[in-house]
């Protein structure tokens, strides 16, 4: 954030062909700024650098988060003496770390979506497998009605109706294999689900390592039916295995996670809430 020219968030000049989206707006517009010290009675030169006055008594806070500067009245009944220390205060996140925060929730919501589809599919598979010969008669007794008393039970070449023939002519043990592979499936994107939204690296490899296998058998169908779903589900799942090797740098890629913990230090903490401060704001307590 504070790192592409040294601007805070909503000044720095637009790029023509490449927008920067700055994050900490967009979480701050939904959840409101992250302001210190507006109960304390009195603010001190070392709370400079997120609340001070001006010569016409107003008070300044800055937003920790996107640093917006807010002018406020000085609290008619304080509820602490001072603002609370820099230790006592817990940052929000901005910059890199919010960014990858965000992607990693949204592919986390990916994954809990295959995750009640996929164990849907695999309790259907089951439950149908149970039950095949009640669920037989009734389907071909439907499909005579409508052909007007046609035998239903002659076969089908091809289209929806040749492949629920299929359905029902598989064995009961390729169905209850078909759908505790679902059900596997479902858990484990589930698992990946659950590691990604508390930003878990084993759930970035897991991810990773999962959705990669899968890209070989995506192109395969794509190949022989393509559909438009199709092409999305590989799109994204392309996107998700790029941006975990080269933004959350796994196996060790452009320097691994102690050149991405650097990388995140750079958006994140004290120093750099002080090099994106303006000036007269950037006092430095060790």
């Amino acid at each position: 954030m504070t790192r592409v020219n040294g601007e805070p968030p909503g000044t720095q000049p637009p790029r023509r062909f490449r927008p920067h989206l700055h994050w900490e707006l967009v979480i701050c517009s939904v959840r409101g700024h992250e302001l210190e010290g507006t109960d304390a009675a009195e603010l001190r030169p070392q709370d400079a650098l997120f609340a001070r006055e001006d010569a016409a008594g107003a008070r300044w806070y800055r937003c920790l988060r996107c640093d917006s500067w807010l002018a406020l009245k000085p609290p008619a009944a304080p509820t602490e003496q001072y603002p609370p220390e820099r230790e006592e205060i817990e940052l929000p996140l901005r910059g890199k770390p919010l960014r990858d925060k965000l992607v990693l929730r949204l592919i986390a919501l990916d994954r809990a979506f295959h995750f009640f589809v996929l164990c849907a599919l695999g309790v259907l598979v089951l439950l149908f497998a149970a039950d095949r010969a009640t669920l037989r008669e009734t389907f071909y007794k439907v499909i005579a009605d409508l052909q007007g008393g046609v035998a239903a039970s002659q076969s089908h070449s091809s289209g929806l109706l040749h492949e629920i023939d299929n359905a029902f002519t598989t064995s009961s043990s390729h169905l209850h294999l078909v759908g505790g592979v679902l059900l596997l499936y479902g858990l484990v994107e589930g698992i990946e689900g659950i590691g990604l939204w508390f930003q878990r690296r084993w759930a970035e490899y897991l991810t990773f390592v999962v959705t990669t296998s899968l890209l070989p058998l995506e192109i395969y169908e794509i190949a022989n039916r393509a559909t438009v779903f199709k092409v999305i589900a590989l799109v994204i799942n392309v996107a998700v295995v790029v941006y975990l090797l080269r933004a959350k740098r796994l196996f060790g890629v452009r320097g691994g996670l102690a050149a991405e913990h650097a990388e995140n230090a750079l958006d994140q903490g004290w120093d750099a809430l002080e090099r994106a401060a303006p000036p007269g704001s950037a006092l430095h307590v060790p």
